[in-house]
């Protein structure tokens, strides 16, 4: 997987490369495929900020994270990401009843006389 790290007033280090790289590993186990990850990483006056564009078959995941350490910003990011996809994955399964109201047989019943 080709994963696209920008930065903005930063430079991008091997290692936080490979800290990045890792935690897109961690999305994996939803067995969705990742199109074109991307990733910017800026330095703010309040601290880092991560955002992250990744395209997926169910459609595009979006976010944003920040905090005054890098690595936490980057980690919230994927938490973020996560929560998304694990949203996106059961979407099906969340639904609140098998029949819905249009189902159910409104037919009066005739009742038997002795």
């Amino acid at each position: 997987m080709i994963v696209n790290i920008t930065s903005k007033q930063m430079d991008i280090t091997t290692a936080i490369r490979e800290h990045v790289e890792d935690r897109l590993k961690k999305l994996e186990k939803w067995q969705t495929q990742l199109i074109n990850p991307h990733i910017v990483l800026s330095k703010e006056p309040q601290g880092f900020v991560a955002d992250a564009t990744i395209g997926t078959a169910n459609g595009p995941l979006v976010a944003s994270a920040s905090h005054d350490d890098m690595y936490a910003a980057i980690n919230e990011l994927i938490a973020k990401l996560e929560r998304q996809l694990n949203k996106v994955q059961h979407k099906g399964e969340a639904r609140r009843a098998e029949s819905g109201v249009k189902d159910i047989n409104l037919e009066p019943q005739e009742e038997e006389e002795e």
